[in-house]
Order: C-alpha cells, then structure tokens, then sequence
C-alpha cells in the first residue's frame, strides 16, 4: 500500500489514481496523520506527499508529522510536497521570482536516477508553483532541472526521499504515469497485485464476516454504483441481500423493466420493486422551484423506502445492514487547510441520511474505489454494457430535466423525446463516447406548421457533453446528420413538441442538468 498525505491539492485525488494504475493499492490521509499511526499500517511500501497551496515557510501552512522522516520508508514528494522536504531537512525555499505555471521541459541530469529509467533525458511537464527550492538540504542532489528551476527533481539516494517540482499525476505530463510507477514498483518494490478480480475475492470475504447471518437491504436505482454493489453483495452473501427498487414515476422509458430484468431475473438477487409513481407526483403537483423538486423527491424516498424495509421485516428477523454504493471520491475530502479530516463521509449518502433515521448498520463495499474502478468490477461480475457503462442519471430523475412543473403529461413527452435521443446516439456509436446525453423539456411553446397547420406546442433542448468527473465540462459537436436525425424524430413522432434546440453551453458557466 501506498500513503498518498494530502496537503490541499486539487491534484490529491489523482495520484491515487496513477498508483492504482500501476496496480498497487493506494490510500489518502490527511496532511498531519501521526507517524506512530503510519507506523501500524499494514502493507505500508512508501509516502508521497502531494501539492498544495499553500507556502510551507507561511504561518499556519499544513505540515506533516516531522517523525515520518524516520520511518525507514521511501518518500516522494510532489510540488509542495518537495518543498515540504527540503524545508524539514534543512534545505531553503523561497518565492520565485516568476511564477511556473503550464506546460514545461524537464531535462534529466542523471540517467541512473530510479524515478527516470527507462526513461528520455528529455520530458515535457506541467508545473504549477510559486515558490522555489534555492538550497538543497545536506545529502540530496540534482537530478533534471527546467527552464525555470535548478532543482525540478530531487533525490536522497540512501534515504531515498525524492522530490518533484511538477506534476507528474495529471495527463499534461505524458510520461508522468512512469515516473510514479518507477516510484511504486521499483524504489518502494511493490507488488503490483492490486487487481478488480483479488479486490472481488476480499470484500466478499469481509462482508461475510462482519454480516454473519444478518440480512441486508440495499437501495437500488439501477445506476452502475448500485447495480455493482448488489451484484457483489449477492455474490458475497446470496440471499441475505434483499434490493428495494422505488419506481417514483421519474424514471426513463423501459428504466424499471430493466432492473428487474439485470438484477431479479439474470443476477437472482432479491428484489422488492415498489411502485410510488402516485405518491411522487401527487407530491410534486404544481412545483416548478428546482430546489424544491429536489427536497420533496428525497423526502419521499426517505418515506417509501422506510415502508418497504418495514413490510420486508413482518413476520421475521429484520434486516441489520444497509448497504449502499458509496464511493472513494465520497469518502475523501482534499484537506482544505481548515483542518477537516481526510476520511469524512459526505453527508449526501445516496440514499439521503437513512442510516441515521433507520438505525441500520452501514455497509458500504466500493468505499475503496474509484469510478473507472467500479466499472472494472462490474465487467469483471458479469454485469452487461448497458449497466457497467451507463451515463449518470440525476437522483431526481426526469423531474430535473423538466423545466416547470411536472406532470404526466409532461413526463410522457419527455420520456418519448429522450428515448429518441438515446437510441440514436447508441444506433451512431455516439452513446459510450460521451458522458451524457439527454433530452430536456423546455417551458416554452412556440408557433409551427405540422401537415398544413399551424402548432403551437413545447420546444425541446438536446444535451450532450464530455467530461472526465462532472466537475467540469463541455458540449460535444456531434455530427450534423446525427442532430438532425434526432431533431427530425423528436418533431415527428412526439406529440407535444414542434422544436428542438441543441444546447453548446459549457460548463462552467452553465451546469450540465438544466435544473
């Protein structure tokens, strides 16, 4: 394992990921974790401190335990991470005089450094700093420089501590990857095991000892997270797993049917599918604030899901666990210099505070991962393309993708258009290639001319956008024969909308959901 300790980066999340392509098994901590609890973990191969923002000769700036120095393990440190160094054992650093930001070269100086085997003497780089090492402490040397540094990369041989002014985490820096896995394997000689199948045969064996003879209940949305989590829970437990479905009439067309179709028929899991379309839409009549869609939506879930739990538990032993599909990045928290912890879960579990309101106990088996990593695991379980590769799907379904209130009316045209939509950009290989695509339906009508008469009907906003996290993104240029196909089938075969507008906004500024 390897200990990633988080000083603020926005960066942190990132190397986790590098050291997990490398196969090895990586671990996020808060910036001052004490030593003596380094010291304990099991399977500890080597630290990386990561970047930050903040200057380490600054009052108040985030500093590690001074005694993970003294652990014997090898460290590197990244941007901060490498001033973090120099400025604890005794090296100087100072502000640049001009800031190094964006793109650079880094030419290696000592081709026998083990961070840059195999390695070109010659790397291009991404940077992002401001101050700058002007003394190296007592037994580091110089490895590469760059334009603007003379210490771009450092090393203690026979400690060996390494030290790296640029980024070598994120894709700007094309041979990053190795750089880290020379770290990861050869300096610290993991073992590169840290697979979706051996990560399988572990959890299960966990969730089997901690559940014992206890029953679980998971609830499903039919997203990847769920999907997988069910699926690997059966696995690990069989039919102590129950799943409860809550169809709140929001879903998309043939959304329901394939639940039950993957997960009860295929999969055998358990499942209690609850029809609460009524109760939904009754509580939603005439709601057009997006916010409050959004709270009475969860409210209700809350509320439907309590009731099903309850009927599952009548006339026997009821369940103990909850489990949800809470992921890494739902876990962790890049320390933002206020002092929060590193390890704190979100209090937008997915299925909103149930935990406490219920009194179960947490089960939570892709706490450890990633989201490419989850869909590893779901190809590896047998889950079908169409769940492992699934767009996100908002929690408040449909009913942010209509603007205004909603209605069944206006959930019947919507559901309509947005199958369209789909089913064309999966007929023109589109749908896997994106991060989302989707229709909205807009509160605005306007004047069309249908078979010789006049219309005046709904305009209907196509979405489509790229994107590596939903953190940001950007519209995608589909082909001009893909949108007209789209716009031509929406105007033409559902009733109710007369024009279709494609949305070229990024964002930021705007969101991807319209709501």
């Amino acid at each position: 394992m390897i200990l990633i300790l988080d000083f603020g980066s926005q960066f942190t999340q990132l190397i986790a990921r590098r050291v997990r392509e490398c196969h090895v098994f990586s671990q996020i901590a808060r910036h001052d974790l004490p030593a003596s609890k380094i010291r304990a973990m099991s399977g500890l191969r080597g630290i990386i401190l990561s970047g930050g923002p903040a200057s380490v000769y600054a009052p108040g700036a985030p500093q590690p335990d001074p005694a993970i120095l003294d652990l014997g393990v090898p460290i590197l440190g990244v941007c901060y991470g490498t001033q973090l160094l120099a400025h604890h054992l005794g090296g100087k650093v100072l502000p640049s005089a001009r800031r190094e930001y964006g793109k650079g070269t880094l030419d290696v100086k000592r081709a026998d450094s083990p961070l840059f085997g195999g390695l070109p003497a010659r790397l291009d780089i991404w940077n992002s700093h401001g101050d700058q090492i002007t003394r190296l402490p007592r037994g580091f040397r110089v490895v590469a420089t760059s334009e603007n540094s003379g210490y771009a990369a450092v090393e203690h041989p026979a400690k060996k501590f390494f030290g790296l002014q640029f980024h070598p985490e994120v894709s700007h820096t094309p041979q990053g990857k190795e750089i880290l896995e020379n770290f990861v394997l050869g300096v610290c000689g993991s073992t590169p095991d840290w697979t979706m199948g051996s990560f399988i045969e572990r959890t299960c064996a966990e969730v089997r000892e901690r559940v014992g003879q206890d029953r679980v209940i998971l609830g499903l949305s039919g997203g990847v997270d769920s999907s997988v989590a069910a699926v690997l829970l059966h696995r690990a437990i069989g039919d102590q797993l129950t799943c409860i479905f809550v169809d709140n009439g929001l879903l998309r067309d043939g959304e329901a049917a394939g639940v039950r179709r993957v997960i009860g028929e295929h999969f055998h899991v358990r499942l209690k599918c609850v029809d609460a379309a009524p109760s939904f839409l009754r509580r939603l009549r005439g709601v057009t604030d997006p916010e409050r869609k959004r709270k009475i939506i969860g409210s209700e879930f809350i509320n439907v899901f309590r009731d099903a739990a309850k009927s599952l538990a009548r006339g026997k032993k009821g369940a103990k666990f909850l489990a949800q599909g809470t992921l890494y990045p739902d876990v962790i928290e890049s320390v933002p210099i206020g002092g929060n912890p590193a390890s704190l879960i979100k209090s937008h579990h997915n299925v909103g505070g149930l935990p406490k309101r219920l009194g179960f106990e947490l089960v939570e088996p892709l706490r450890q991962l990633f989201k490419d990593e989850v869909r590893e695991v779901g190809r590896e379980l047998g889950l079908p393309r169409e769940v492992v590769e699934r767009q996100p799907f908002p929690g408040p379904g449909l009913a942010v993708r209509i603007l205004g209130a909603v209605t069944p009316e206006r959930l019947r045209v919507l559901r309509a258009a947005d199958r369209i939509v789909l089913d064309e950009m999966k007929a023109a290989d589109w749908y896997y290639r994106v991060w989302q695509s989707f229709a909205v339906l807009l509160p605005v009508r306007s004047v069309g001319v249908m078979g010789d008469e006049r219309t005046y009907e709904d305009t209907c906003a196509v979405r489509v956008v790229e994107s590596q996290d939903g953190m940001t993104a950007d519209w995608v240029p589909l082909p001009y024969d893909l949108l007209g196909r789209i716009s031509s089938r929406i105007c033409n075969e559902v009733r109710g909308i007369n024009r279709v507008c494609y949305d070229v906004s990024s964002k930021p500024p705007s969101t991807i959901e319209w709501e």
